[in-house]
């Protein structure tokens, strides 16, 4: 057994379990019973309750006594006593059963209508009679006051065959292509007929004329509801003298009160599925209705929802209990008892105390036991290799892990973590015994940039001299936000490349609103050509604005890659250096000709001499004299060196040469010339310039 809640009302499915095969012996049952939970745990109401591959329509006897299911393959008809919860006969046909009725308060007589065209009648003993019907059929409807039976089909034709004459008689026409189902009112015996093209058509059977017609294609059509091609009418039920249901093939129920061509109630399943089945609960005023993926119970709102595993034939409800049963594309069929609907029937009343003891009792439901976990939490945890093993079931996006190895992991994996959260709870508990005490106004903990912002902005004034204080600093003593200035976990983290990004517009906004501030106050006191000129001058402002923002949001992101460049140089600097720790390789020295080793100290001392200057050099020579006759044994050594120029001399160097060289070639004689005395004269020549000058008659020009 089952047990969900939807929308708090308990719904117990009494056919979930595993069913064992027939062919096991009663000891190996016994055993399965005994070791197997889902088999204790199995509710068998009635024995035998399935069919060998798929449930096509269930019905109910007026005396609530049998059951009778139809089904396929081979296609077959079951009937089942309740009072000895067993199945009491089984019978084959030729072809499937597409609906069949039961026309006594018993099994003895039976109407099926087949899908080859054939009506077959079955009396208590087994088959009586078959006839056929001009066209292939859908549904049909037993009208007792003249005991005719009324078929509709694959035909604009209502077929009627009267039982009591045993003949057909004359048709009722339609203005229909083809009709998909058929009712009869329990009152008034009124015949309504639903259509391909979306239309009901109500018949008097008395007068065998039509004495009305509703469209339910454009009803069904509301605000929000998308539907793909026309609604054909798929169900239909009548409830009293003047309530009718209707179902679409799009997924809508629409309530009718006879009296009028407007639905009273419209309902969506949202599915886009045809209904298959429509029910009323009298004592409820409830309306039961099913598509193939779930059933749904309407009154006005949405009471609770059955989803089964395998698609829905067909649904049958229990006379005055809350019990239904339905016909699947399984071979088991299922049973369902809700409290909330009624009581349980008779032959199983102990199904009350039952489900009493389980409320009072609460079960765990199935997913209490489990830990949903994702990929990234068993990598924490250190249960990666668990993925693809019995210990973890893949659901979605991770997996699901009982709940008792979870709690060990983590607490191997962490096992001071019940220490920090009774630090943390005692901390929370000082902190709540605090607030009662007379604060002091300060920053919170958590966010205090954030905070202060607000009450920044609180402070401002807005256009109609009214403070905002109210507004802004709201959401820091708002519950809701209450937690964002409180929790670590909620800190804005400066440093992250979206805050970085996104601070200039946030900055920009803040001085936007300043200075919109100010233009209104100007334009409050200046005139109209004045209040253009601000407006010109605010979009010069706000273009300035943008550029500057887009400079900033340039610099932030150079920024960003300078430090990403430098994060991944860091770090592969300290994996070089991780490797060389490693992997140490060898160092080897070269001793030069002329020279003999004395140990790695003197080859260091050496180099750092010859970084030093000359003075230096020659300082320490003379005060190591011991050292300078110790090196004179090995032979006469000669000190020569050149002094290095730095790259700044040698640019300016190779460019003195270069201009040099450049002049060289440019240079000529100036022998023509005559200087005789002194006197003022124009000067011309080649070289960096022209000009005039005073002098022996020479200019600037001449070299």
């Amino acid at each position: 057994m089952q047990i969900t809640s939807v929308n708090d009302v308990k719904i117990y499915n009494l056919s979930h379990g595993k069913s064992l095969p027939e062919w096991l012996s009663d000891r190996k049952k016994r055993d399965l019973q005994k070791k197997d939970v889902d088999v204790q745990r199995r509710i068998e109401l009635i024995q035998d309750f399935e069919m060998p591959t798929v449930c096509t329509s269930i019905k109910v006897s007026r005396d609530g006594q049998y059951i009778i299911a139809a089904g396929t393959y081979k296609p077959r008809v079951r009937c089942y006593d309740t009072y000895q919860l067993s199945l009491k006969f089984e019978r084959c046909l030729d072809s499937d059963v597409v609906a069949f009725d039961i026309l006594s308060d018993d099994y003895s007589k039976l109407v099926f209508l087949r899908c080859n065209r054939y009506v077959e009648f079955h009396s208590q003993d087994g088959h009586y009679y078959n006839t056929r019907i001009p066209k292939f059929g859908r549904a049909f409807s037993y009208h007792p006051p003249s005991c005719d039976l009324f078929f509709v089909g694959a035909s604009s034709e209502v077929y009627r065959l009267n039982l009591e004459q045993g003949r057909f008689l004359s048709s009722l026409q339609t203005d229909a292509v083809a009709n998909n189902v058929c009712d009869i009112n329990p009152v008034h015996h009124l015949l309504a007929t639903g259509a391909m093209e979306g239309k009901v058509e109500c018949w008097d059977p008395r007068m065998r004329e039509r004495v009305g017609m509703l469209d339910c294609a454009l009803s069904s059509v509301t605000e929000g509801t998308e539907v793909e091609g026309l609604p054909a009418i798929s169900a239909l039920k009548f409830n009293d003298c003047l309530t009718m249901a209707v179902g679409t093939s799009t997924g809508q129920v629409l309530l009718y009160d006879l009296r009028s061509s407007r639905p009273l109630l419209v309902k969506d399943h949202y599915y886009g599925l045809p209904i298959k089945s429509l029910h009323f609960h009298n004592q409820l005023d409830l309306l039961l209705s099913s598509s193939s993926e779930f059933v749904m119970s309407l009154s006005g709102k949405v009471l609770s929802s059955i989803e089964p595993q395998s698609g829905i034939n067909d649904v049958c409800m229990y006379p005055n209990s809350g019990m239904l049963f339905t016909a699947n594309e399984s071979p088991k069929m299922n049973t369902f008892y809700i409290p909330a609907l009624g009581p349980a029937p008779r032959w199983c009343s102990f199904l009350d105390n039952l489900t009493e003891e389980l409320e009072e009792n609460p079960e765990t439901t199935v997913y209490d036991d489990y830990k949903f976990v994702t990929r990234k939490d068993l990598d924490n945890l250190g249960l990666s290799h668990l993925i693809g093993s019995a210990l973890l079931r893949a659901y979605m996006h991770g997996f699901f892990m009982d709940i008792r190895l979870y709690h060990k992991v983590k607490a191997m994996a962490n096992p001071f973590a019940y220490e920090e959260y009774r630090k943390d709870r005692i901390r929370q508990k000082i902190e709540e015994t605090r607030a009662h005490r007379v604060q002091v106004k300060k920053l919170p903990k958590v966010n205090q940039e954030l905070a202060l912002k607000l009450m920044e902005e609180g402070d401002e004034e807005d256009q109609a001299g009214r403070r905002k204080k109210g507004k802004v600093r709201s959401i820091l003593s708002d519950s809701r936000f209450k937690v964002m200035f409180e929790n670590p976990d909620y800190q804005v983290d400066q440093q992250s490349e979206e805050f970085r990004l996104l601070n200039p517009i946030v900055s920009k906004v803040g001085q936007k609103r300043k200075k919109k501030l100010r233009l209104l106050e100007k334009q409050a006191a200046e005139c109209k050509e004045d209040q253009e000129q601000e407006g010109q001058a605010s979009s010069e402002e706000s273009s300035d604005d943008d550029k500057s923002w887009v400079d900033e949001v340039r610099e932030q992101r150079r920024l960003l890659r300078v430090e990403e460049r430098q994060r991944k140089r860091q770090e592969r600097k300290q994996q070089d250096r991780e490797t060389s720790l490693q992997n140490p390789e060898p160092r080897f020295y070269q001793i030069k000709s002329g020279e003999e080793f004395h140990s790695f100290g003197e080859a260091a001392r050496k180099q750092k001499e010859q970084k030093a200057s000359l003075e230096e050099r020659v300082r320490l020579e003379e005060r190591s004299g011991a050292r300078s006759m110790a090196d004179a044994t090995v032979g006469g050594k000669q000190l020569t060196f050149t002094l290095q120029k730095s790259e700044q001399q040698q640019r300016r160097l190779k460019a003195e040469r270069e201009h040099h060289e450049e002049r060289r070639k440019l240079r000529r004689s100036a022998g023509h010339l005559q200087t005789r005395g002194r006197g003022r004269g124009r000067g011309s020549g080649r070289g960096r310039g022209r000009g005039r000058g005073r002098g022996r008659g020479r200019g600037r020009g001449f070299y």
